[in-house]
């Protein structure tokens, strides 16, 4: 996360997402589905699988690096438990995963890919 973070990425990781989900706006919408989907408290995760990008996610402090139900190598991660957004949003977590989009750091997640793929 960055303060300058948000916006599309670009490099590498635009590429990925692009082979990956045909679009950023359908990783975008991936994404938060795992993100409002995840039942009670937990993640929802980017990850690289077999060199490839995968969206995901895990039920309360659970991890893809576990290797239950959800493997790979996380690259970017959206804490989903209710204290991670209930002061800002309440029960909006919706509103929460789209404020989320605003500050990745695309640089560090590009980073983090080239190391795992």
């Amino acid at each position: 996360m960055s303060p300058d973070g948000g916006g599309k990425p670009s490099g590498d990781i635009a590429n990925a997402i692009d082979s990956a989900f045909g679009s950023f706006d359908a990783f975008k919408d991936a994404f938060s589905k795992a993100a409002a989907t995840q039942f009670g408290s937990g993640w929802a995760w980017l990850c690289v699988s077999n060199g490839k990008l995968e969206v995901c996610s895990t039920a309360n402090q659970d991890n893809p690096i576990m290797g239950e139900g959800c493997k790979g190598t996380p690259i970017l991660g959206i804490d989903v438990w209710e204290h991670a957004y209930y002061l800002n949003y309440q029960n909006r977590r919706p509103d929460y995963i789209d404020a989320f989009f605003n500050v990745i750091n695309w640089d560090e997640v590009t980073k983090r890919y080239a190391a795992a793929k």
